[in-house]
């Protein structure tokens, strides 16, 4: 059984910054990538972050670039994902998944994971 929990979410003056951890429980995690998602009332869900299995490969969004850093724990089971510099825009629900296939190159494309945390807020005020 695979599960994901997320915390460190919560509220936060743009420009201000947070550390979002996710512990993936379940066997195999270092075979699989891993990426943080985003969703903000009324929006669909949408890639911020991903990672590949061993920590070597990284991508983001745009939108994202520069403020934010994903890594993982491989020895943990722990993802994270620092945000600095916060916007107003970053405020959403967000969630960690993991990929479908084992050892790909992971994208931010919301189909390709199927499995996912219940999510922690992220509030960003100006």
């Amino acid at each position: 059984q695979v599960q994901l929990v997320e915390s460190g979410g919560g509220s936060v003056q743009a420009g201000g910054s947070l550390r979002l951890s996710c512990v993936h429980s379940g066997n195999a995690y270092s075979n699989y990538a891993l990426g943080w998602f985003r969703q903000a009332p009324g929006k669909e869900r949408e890639g911020v972050a991903v990672i590949n299995f061993s920590g070597v490969y990284t991508y983001y969004a745009d939108s994202v670039k520069g403020r934010f850093t994903i890594s993982r724990d491989n020895a943990k089971n722990t993802l994270y994902l620092q945000m600095n510099s916060l916007k107003p825009e970053d405020t959403a629900m967000y969630y960690c998944a993991r990929a479908k296939r084992l050892f790909v190159t992971p994208s931010l494309v919301v189909d390709e994971y199927n499995y996912w945390g219940q999510g922690t807020q992220v509030t960003v005020s100006s």
